[in-house]
């Protein structure tokens, strides 16, 4: 199977250096999440009752060798809500940053994409979102097309009257 990557962005970015960097990093990533090796450590991983830590671990080495800090503590200090911290967190230039978070089985029944979205809504330090979640989720009663739904609800947010100043969001499908 194949890992999915789709990109939502603000009109007007495409040409600005920090969504051209964010837009490489989402690139390299992807390609890691489809290599066989990847793929196949994620399929024995993925499975039911697992936890979205085991997924992140799988993860981990690739988002630091491209230069993510795991938990980067701080980001929300300003806020009255400083305990949040995201996944992941990368600095790409003074004025822009990208929030990584990773979800499994939480991902629409508690609404975490639209947290994610909003972590990075409020973070002063970020405007991009990678939000790496399920394909599909399958539990014991029903599969849920996760991948599809959060594409769909995410969407919501760069139409034109519902702009958010999350400059990007991109969306990857495991």
């Amino acid at each position: 199977m194949t890992n999915e990557l789709k990109i939502f962005s603000n009109p007007g970015i495409e040409n600005r250096n920090d969504f051209k960097i964010a837009k490489d990093i989402a690139n390299a990533l992807i390609r890691h999440m489809n290599e066989e090796e990847i793929v196949a450590k994620v399929a024995r991983k993925h499975t039911l009752g697992a936890k979205s830590g085991e997924i992140q671990e799988i993860f981990l080495p690739k988002a630091l060798d491209l230069g993510f800090v795991s938990e980067k503590k701080g980001i929300f200090r300003e806020f009255p809500v400083s305990q949040l911290r995201p996944d992941y967190y990368l600095k790409i230039n003074h004025t822009a940053g990208i929030i990584m978070e990773v979800e499994r089985g939480k991902t629409l029944a508690n609404n975490m994409d639209i947290l994610d979205l909003w972590k990075c809504h409020i973070c002063p330090n970020a405007n991009y979102l990678f939000l790496i979640v399920p394909n599909i989720r399958q539990t014991t009663e029903r599969r849920s097309n996760v991948f599809s739904a959060v594409v769909r609800r995410m969407n919501t947010f760069f139409t034109e009257s519902t702009f958010t100043n999350v400059d990007g969001v991109f969306i990857f499908g495991y």
